[in-house]
């Protein structure tokens, strides 16, 4: 599959995201453009007139022109282990200096600080395979064992703007003690944000991401709604299904835009029934009942949680539009 329509496995999470911890370790050859530009956000931007003491200003990878034998290559460590469905290997904007062919190869390797990658068994997972200029070019991945760390090569040289690895996280959660408190909403965990009815300005998966939103483009904002009563919404399936200790509704950035308030219900049904969470069809259980929110401000809930669950998905709503950088559900696995 190589084509300009995001295939269906883009909806699933991005493994190799810089804002998520995946990172790139080492590459061949960055000459022209540093290889940690291929996990940051967006499709990379095109400056006309800037240039380096070494050439065009890129925004992505990309190695220098070979004039040896082999090809060039960079690895790139997950931010989570996890199972890959698809990638899209973007060249955005390089379009006389992109690469013709690209190959991935992966490992599951354990986390250590000195992993000798010259004497890992590296396994093909997409193999050679046409790059189009300036395009995101899509692929299916088939092979579902989980991976930690991937091998992109380029053949045999040239740039790339964005690597996005998408699938599921996963964590082996016979190893988490039921007594542990842990965010059962972080992406990092396999919390994953499934369905809105509004994502206007930036993107519902923020929410659950790492750390504090950098500026207000980092959350997940409304358009601004007209209607007398309106609430926006947002669903996130739980990592885990479990007990709901302690909460998080963080604005930070958002100043003259926040949420008068929010709103965080709960349900508990399985898996399949997900195409049922936008209909009459679902019980949800008011978990914090509706609450005064604040420009700018992390805002936390303990005493004020009506129903502790255990719940697989909550419900965010906010009164009546806006923005709300992050939010935290700490609890307890069931």
């Amino acid at each position: 599959m190589n084509n300009t329509t995001a295939p269906a496995f883009t909806h699933h999470t991005d493994l190799a995201s810089e804002r998520l911890g995946g990172r790139t370790l080492f590459c061949t050859d960055d000459f022209f453009a540093g290889k940690e530009n291929l996990l940051k956000p967006g499709r990379g931007i095109f400056i006309p007139d800037k240039y380096t003491d070494r050439g065009k200003w890129m925004d992505g990878w990309e190695s220098r022109r070979k004039r040896t034998e082999g090809n060039d290559w960079c690895i790139i460590q997950l931010a989570t282990p996890g199972k890959i469905y698809g990638v899209d290997i973007d060249t955005n904007h390089f379009i006389g200096n992109h690469p013709p062919y690209a190959s991935i190869e992966a490992v599951n390797h354990p986390p250590t600080e000195n992993i000798d990658f010259e004497n890992v068994h590296w396994k093909v997972i997409l193999p050679k395979s046409p790059l189009l200029p300036g395009a995101q070019n899509f692929y299916e991945v088939n092979d579902h064992t989980i991976y930690t760390h991937l091998k992109l090569h380029i053949h045999p040289d040239g740039g790339v703007a964005r690597l996005k690895v998408y699938g599921e996280i996963y964590k082996d959660w016979t190893t988490v003690d039921g007594r542990e408190i842990l965010n059962l909403a972080a992406a990092t965990n396999g919390a994953k944000a499934i369905l809105c009815n509004d994502m206007f300005f930036s993107h519902m998966e923020n929410l659950i991401m790492p750390g504090r939103g950098v500026n207000m483009g980092d959350g997940w904002e409304t358009k601004r709604n007209r209607t007398p009563g309106n609430k926006d919404w947002v669903i996130v399936r739980l990592a885990h299904k479990g007990k709901i200790e302690k909460i998080l509704v963080d604005t930070g950035h958002f100043k003259g835009n926040y949420p008068d308030s929010c709103l965080i219900e709960g349900c508990n049904i399985a898996y399949k029934d997900e195409n049922k969470l936008d209909s009459d069809g679902i019980e949800w259980t008011v978990i914090l009942p509706q609450s005064k929110l604040s420009a700018d401000h992390e805002h936390f809930f303990e005493d004020e949680i009506e129903h502790k669950g255990p719940f697989t998905h909550v419900r965010l709503s906010i009164f009546p539009d806006g923005g709300v950088s992050r939010m935290r559900l700490w609890g307890r696995i069931k």
